[in-house]
């Protein structure tokens, strides 16, 4: 049988505190034997979203077990890097808001830990399939919030993101840019009385082929 993603959690956590989970397989096969389809993949996730670690047992055997919080606690700052760092492939920001892209279906494990995480400068999260939308507050701005979850995430490298600052105070927090000089493609000002890039040289014919007579 299937079971929503809630009862599936719920379900793991309670094969983790009364069985020893020592791989991502045998927790397939514990479900399996109660009827419950699971892939190895949407246990990964849902390991992910529950916040579950590896500890060592007597014994030196490493088993999965959840933290001492409930799923709807917040969680530490540590997990989401960690989910950050291996489900977040790129991000992008505009305006309020700061777009990241996972693997398809992996979406809602970013969403979860951000919600949970109660990061500075998260309104709310929005997930998809591989997109998850996050509203960054307007004290805290998309560019420096998508900078820290990309930093976060190990798409870039560097401390926390620059602090965005008016042009006259220097940097604005944004890729500096070059501009040509005047428009041109290589900054080059055509020299007095040359033709325009692509324009044709003096007394050169202007007719096309479609000008020509025929001979009749």
């Amino acid at each position: 049988m299937k079971l929503g993603r809630r009862q599936r959690l719920f379900r793991i956590a309670q094969l983790l505190g009364e069985h020893a989970v020592s791989n991502q397989q045998v927790l397939v096969e514990l479900l399996a034997a109660e009827g419950v389809e699971a892939t190895q993949a949407t246990v990964s996730r849902d390991l992910e979203e529950l916040g579950a670690v590896k500890v060592r047992v007597p014994g030196g055997d490493t088993v999965y077990a959840l933290p001492e919080l409930p799923i709807q606690a917040l969680a530490p700052e540590d997990h989401l890097r960690r989910v950050l760092g291996e489900w977040v492939v790129d991000a992008a920001w505009s305006g309020n808001l700061v777009v990241l892209r996972t693997p398809p279906g992996s979406a809602h494990v970013v969403g979860s830990a951000l919600d949970r995480s109660a990061y500075d400068g998260v309104v709310g999260t929005v997930a998809g399939d591989d997109t998850v939308l996050v509203v960054a507050a307007e004290d805290v701005g998309a560019a420096t919030l998508g900078r820290q979850l990309a930093a976060m995430a190990g798409l870039e490298q560097g401390g926390p993101p620059p602090t965005a600052t008016s042009p006259a105070g220097g940097a604005t927090g944004a890729p500096a840019r070059s501009v040509p000089a005047h428009g041109t493609p290589t900054g080059r000002v055509p020299a007095p009385g040359a033709p325009a890039p692509g324009a044709p040289a003096p007394g050169a014919p202007t007719h096309g082929p479609t000008d020509r007579e025929d001979g009749q």
